[in-house]
């Protein structure tokens, strides 16, 4: 659920929301600190993994969980290997907003949306996952509830003014009421809940919802509680703060890198350098280690081939897909859909259109062809990251994954222009090509067409 102006201030670092300066030195203080420590050793499945975003409802002509495991092996073969399922609880109506109201105003966190199945249904849904070889997290929105959640039925587990009255977290988000955690019997309830699904759904962790708007301590505590269930779940926060990832989180949103990513691919009013400066100011003020999420496109952000244009959405596929972190497609990237999903479009039923991959056969060729190549190498999973210099840093970005005995050179071309220039790798084995482009040339020299990607890998 994404915040509206405040989360472009904490998590993006941009201007738009009056906070208090209190808090902005705290996360200043939290990033130094953080940077001191490292971060909580997350399991091999997750660094090593590819994760996939279902929007259940949208996801298939039947909108339920059969939709979605009919579809298992279609994304076996696509490579990814972590499911996502966006919230699949019982959706409220009181205030709802739109048609079938917001999948993160939950009215019942202990239910599952009977629009999507039987508890059973999903049950079987993680269990054939499972056997295929993913692994099964759904979204958790514990910040808020519904507006006739039953938890309404105790008035003390929200947050009130002055006057007595439930509030909104945000004054925006007017079809949910703002959960209260100084209260003890909340955080039992709340840890309850997670534990539940756990134990009961055999889940391998949760996506929470804008997780720096709940205390970092209860995440922790949480997290103690599910790993006594199951030792080697992840938790992945909906957030950009340091302090989360020394216990609590196994990664976090890059949602700084993010939004360089739409000035410079989207707006042109930042240089492709600004990638590599936003990327070395994460490293700095991050735990050693610290995993982060890597997208161009989810839930809440316009469609990125609707910002960036056809190859310009497949050129940030490539950047999200060959840096460090766990990269993350969402439901019809694959293809190249265009449908909305994000405000108003979250509070209706707009299928994937799946077929438009005919008109769009470069989606799928290109995605068969980069996930897998991950998935192969351990240098592009888990490997080093150096970036190197080249002859148009305005446009064009270079690195190295360095690994396992293997390094890999990356150049994409950021701008709808060609590139003709050289890229400054160091002297030693050849480099050949494993991308497969119709530009000439190898390196040092590099030509690039509009919004090309290229990957060399260096021997024989």
């Amino acid at each position: 659920m994404r915040l509206p102006n405040t989360k472009q201030f904490v998590v993006r670092s941009g201007a738009g929301f009056s906070l208090p300066k209190l808090l902005c030195l705290g996360l200043l203080l939290a990033g130094a600190l953080a940077a001191q420590v490292v971060a909580r050793h997350s399991p091999e499945w997750l660094r090593d993994g590819v994760i996939y975003e279902v929007n259940t409802r949208t996801f298939s002509a039947a909108g339920n969980f059969n939709g979605v495991a009919e579809q298992l092996p279609r994304l076996k073969e696509l490579g990814v290997n972590i499911l996502w399922l966006m919230p699949i609880h019982p959706v409220g109506r009181a205030r709802s907003k739109g048609t079938i109201g917001s999948p993160y105003a939950v009215r019942d966190y202990f239910a599952i949306n009977p629009d999507y199945g039987s508890a059973d249904d999903f049950k079987r849904l993680v269990s054939l996952a499972h056997r295929s070889g993913f692994k099964v997290i759904i979204d958790i929105v514990a910040n808020h509830t519904a507006w006739d959640s039953v938890m309404m039925n105790t008035p003390a587990f929200y947050k009130h003014d002055a006057a007595g009255n439930i509030i909104s977290p945000v004054p925006d988000w007017t079809d949910v009421a703002g959960l209260d955690y100084s209260n003890p019997e909340l955080r039992a309830y709340m840890t309850r809940m997670l534990v539940y699904w756990i134990h009961e759904f055999d889940l391998d962790g949760f996506r929470c919802d804008v997780a720096g708007m709940v205390p970092t301590d209860f995440w922790e505590q949480a997290r103690a509680e599910l790993e006594k269930v199951k030792p080697d779940i992840m938790l992945l926060a909906e957030w950009h703060s340091p302090d989360l990832l020394a216990k609590a989180f196994d990664l976090d949103y890059s949602w700084p890198l993010h939004s360089k990513l739409t000035d410079v691919f989207e707006n042109g009013t930042a240089p492709a350098a600004d990638l590599r400066k936003e990327w070395d100011e994460e490293r700095r003020v991050y735990p050693k280690g610290a995993l982060h999420l890597r997208f161009s496109d989810n839930h809440d952000e316009k469609r990125a081939i609707a910002r960036f244009g056809e190859r310009g959405a497949l050129a940030a596929s490539a950047l999200m897909f060959t840096l460090d972190g766990v990269p993350m497609l969402y439901n019809g990237m694959e293809v190249g859909d265009t449908t909305e999903s994000g405000a108003p479009a979250l509070f209706e039923r707009l299928p994937v259109f799946w077929q438009i991959a005919e008109r769009r056969p470069e989606f799928p060729e290109f995605y068969r062809m980069l996930i897998p190549l991950r998935r192969t190498h351990a240098a592009l999973r888990q490997g080093e990251t150096e970036w190197v210099a080249n002859s148009d840093p305005d446009r064009v970005v270079s690195y190295v994954r360095r690994g396992g005995g293997e390094e890999f050179l990356v150049a994409i071309n950021c701008s709808n222009r060609a590139y003709n220039g050289h890229v400054q790798v160091a002297a030693g084995a050849p480099w050949s090509e494993i991308t497969h482009s119709k530009s000439a040339g190898g390196l040092p020299d590099l030509t690039l067409s509009a919004w090309e990607f290229r990957m060399f890998r260096q021997g024989p």
